[in-house]
């Protein structure tokens, strides 16, 4: 409830008198002024209070700094007014209300801080005397004349104050009513207060009046120009207007209009080329003649929004540092030396040449080896925002270059998207798996990619859908692929191939402990003191239940025995888990894939070749038997034409070259000559097989043993000269893992040599063979039968 308390004012005396002090922040208080205000300060609810009950004096006085809470003596100032306390209201929220009137000036004589309010020692501040002069009387006039020029100019002031001025004729009493009326800084009031000459005051108050009129004329000066800016489109604001109200009348919220306005103001913000902003400002004026709610209308609204959306003239900032980018690349991937360094090259130029126009990249490589991976900490090293679009299936050209607006549900393609997306013009793009791309009726869409990959076009990319050259040259462009032969040529053409070959035994080990486990553990909230796995357990896994390049499946089946560990810890059956290989085979099962095991026993018409799949390389034995026949062929196990037309070559070969080969001449009369690859239902097809088919038809023939620690590759001629092969890397690690001795490879891949990784180099004894003799003498076992010539 309320509380209201009225007293009356009091005398002053002019002795010396202790009286609580009230101070007040951007206010001054001026003799005979009424000031009816909140207070919230205890200290200054306690003064008021005080000085409600005893005495009813009070002493207000103004800060030096609104901001003091608690201020100090130095804060405040020396000369205030002596005042009455009329009310007291007393409020919710700690809050009092209070009319207080002034009565004279006053000054401190001494400050006096306790803990309940401030209070001081002061005497009253009278006014000097003076005489009235024709000089006295000009200055009353001119400050009434100049006050009324300012309430005529300032709208905050009420303009019946001019009949209190009429009444005053005293000089003190006139600058006090007019500067306690005007808005203006409490310093400049201060000023006027702390003045006891009541000329020198008006004077005062004349020059602060004076200055005050010649910004008010400023204000009104510039407010009329606006004025006049704004009349000159009055019209059309008030038809904008009307056409609003219309809208809204007719339940039609959406007015094109005004929204064509809105994109057009928006769109002159932009960077844009002088044809492109003509171009969107010629939709716009499209766009705000067309019925509100209309298909018209929603069509050009999406248009304008996804033109508004993309990043016309917005770039991130390379942030290029060599060598944080090493700690970032080494940090997220183990080996991939030669990638690396080949990244780190285009980073060093691009550090060097800030017009460069960006290299396209595209990574080559089986699946899991870390194509995509990489390409995230290259963005990251960068600082670059990171986008990927999957290409693999896509066979409309319209997926890359978008729909003409002519369609229903066009929209744009997976490029414009992408830069959408990124926010930025500059991120690094990833496309992946564009050796998956494909045709038919509705286009090519790899012919779309040459001008997204083409530095020399892509900074005019037109999308069908913005139907705009859009800026794709500072764009960094990074592919993936795994068969480099199925990447069409043209796009093959313009880019720049890094390989990632597999991984090695080793490489993967390393992976796993890395890498792979504590990323697991993190995923299956475990951590090392709940679960640990030994060394020969992860080697178990990576022998017998994964057969991969990459490291994709090996993460599979640790996450997998971290999950039933999961379990365990959870149902209580284990407070920890410690993975050998016996709880391994326990959890995976039984070994899918066993070692391959070669045979000490040479063993006639088998020779193990040596081949490329997409997901590394691979031993594959070739089989040759021979029956009592007419001399027929019969091939099996899924080859392809190139390997039946390899196998046609060998048998021609032998045909002509029998008597050196000791062979007899009648056998394509006599014998019937079966081929076979197994692993029937896997798809085999290349011309390296060559070399390992006429070595088995020779061994099969001759009745010569083949040397089962020998693998080879190689195509062959008819005149029996070996040609070079593509993927030595993979092809030699396989024979590495399967524990074979020595490789036969053509000599042209010498070269090749150097890529291959050191484990396998000291653990291989490479042969060099140009032609078929040199496989013949390090694959074929001496026989002592002396009609055979084919020994050595």
């Amino acid at each position: 409830m309320n509380e209201i308390t009225n007293i009356d004012g009091g005398g002053i005396e002019n002795s010396n008198e202790v009286v609580p002090v009230l101070p007040l922040r951007g206010i001054v208080m001026f003799p005979n002024m009424i000031l009816h205000f909140d207070i919230g300060r205890k200290k200054s609810i306690a003064a008021v209070e005080h000085a409600m009950k005893f005495g009813k004096k009070i002493f207000v006085v103004t800060q030096k700094h609104i901001r003091k809470n608690s201020p100090k003596e130095s804060d405040l100032y020396l000369i205030g007014t002596i005042a009455s306390v009329k009310q007291i209201l007393h409020q919710s929220g700690n809050l009092v209300r209070v009319l207080i009137e002034g009565v004279c000036r006053g000054q401190v004589i001494d400050y006096m801080f306790n803990d309940n309010y401030i209070e001081a020692s002061i005497t009253p501040a009278h006014e000097l005397d003076y005489k009235v002069t024709p000089q006295t009387k000009a200055l009353v006039r001119q400050a009434q004349e100049i006050f009324s020029k300012y309430l005529s100019l300032s709208p905050r002031t009420p303009p019946d104050l001019m009949w209190g001025i009429r009444t005053i004729k005293k000089m003190g009493d006139l600058a006090d009513y007019i500067i306690s009326n005007a808005i203006l800084d409490f310093a400049e009031k201060q000023e006027v207060l702390e003045e006891l000459n009541p000329q020198s005051r008006l004077e005062k108050l004349l020059i602060i009046l004076t200055d005050e009129l010649e910004v008010l004329s400023l204000e009104n000066e510039i407010a009329y120009k606006l004025k006049e800016n704004l009349d000159r489109h009055q019209k059309e604001f008030f038809l904008r207007e009307q056409i609003k109200v219309i809208s809204q009348e007719l339940g039609e919220e959406d007015d094109p209009f005004s929204e064509s306005e809105e994109y057009r103001k928006k769109f002159s913000k932009l960077k844009l080329d002088k044809q492109v902003i003509k171009k969107l400002k010629k939709e716009c004026d499209r766009f705000s003649k067309m019925p509100p709610g209309s298909s018209e209308a929603n069509t050009c609204r999406l248009y304008l929004d996804e033109c508004l959306s993309l990043p016309w003239d917005k770039a991130s900032k390379d942030n290029i540092n060599i060598n944080e980018a090493v700690k970032i690349l080494d940090r997220d991937h183990y080996g991939l030396k030669d990638v690396k360094e080949r990244i780190i090259e285009i980073l060093a130029v691009k550090q060097l040449s800030k017009n460069l126009k960006s290299q396209i990249i595209c990574l080559v490589g089986p699946p899991g080896v870390g194509k995509t991976s990489i390409v995230q900490s290259l963005a990251s090293a960068i600082g670059r925002k990171y986008v990927r679009i999957s290409l693999g299936g896509v066979k409309d050209e319209s997926e890359i270059r978008g729909h003409r607006r002519t369609y229903v549900g066009a929209m744009p393609g997976k490029i414009i998207f992408a830069m959408k997306q990124a926010e930025t013009k500059n991120p690094l793009i990833l496309l992946d798996e564009i050796d998956k791309l494909t045709r038919d009726y509705n286009g090519d869409p790899a012919a779309a990619l040459l001008e997204v990959l083409d530095p020399e076009q892509n900074n005019k990319f037109c999308d069908h859908y913005i139907d705009l050259p859009f800026d794709l040259s500072e764009v960094l462009f990074v592919t993936t692929a795994n068969d480099k032969r199925q990447i069409p040529p043209p796009l093959y053409d313009r880019m720049e191939i890094i390989n990632l070959y597999s991984y090695t035994y080793e490489e993967k080990f390393s992976i796993a402990k890395k890498h792979l486990i504590s990323k697991q553990l993190e995923k299956n909230g475990l951590n090392s003191s709940i679960f640990g796995i030994d060394d020969e357990s992860i080697r178990l896994i990576i022998d017998g239940y994964t057969k991969e390049a990459g490291v994709r499946e090996l993460e599979r089946k640790i996450a997998s025995l971290m999950r039933k560990s999961a379990k365990l810890i959870v149902s209580k059956e284990a407070s920890a888990v410690a993975v050998n290989k016996k709880f391994v085979i326990d959890m995976l099962g039984p070994i899918k894939f066993k070692k391959e095991k070669i045979s000490k026993k040479s063993e006639i018409g088998i020779v193990r070749g040596l081949a490329w799949t997409s997901v590394g390389g691979e031993t594959m034995p070739i089989e040759v038997s021979l029956m009592k026949g007419k001399g027929q062929v019969q091939i099996t196990g899924s080859l392809g034409d190139v390997m039946k037309e390899s196998a046609q070559i060998a048998v021609s070969y032998i045909r002509s070259n029998y008597d050196k080969l000791g062979i007899n001449q009648d056998f394509y009369n006599k014998t019937d000559i079966h081929i076979h690859a197994p692993e029937g239902a896997v798809p085999k097809d290349g011309p390296s097989a060559g070399v390992t088919m006429t070595t088995a038809i020779v061994s099969a023939l001759s009745n010569v043993p083949v040397k089962q620690d020998v693998a080879m590759t190689g195509e062959v001629t008819l005149k029996g000269k070996v040609l070079p092969i593509g993927g030595l890397k993979e092809k030699t690690m396989a024979a590495y893992k399967a524990g074979v001795k020595t490789v036969i490879i053509p000599s042209e891949n010498e070269s090749d040599l150097k890529d291959i990784d050191e484990v396998v180099k000291t653990s291989l004894h490479f042969v060099m063979a140009d032609n078929l003799d040199t496989v013949f003498i390090h694959a074929l076992e001496k026989t002592k039968n002396k009609d055979k010539t084919i020994v050595h």
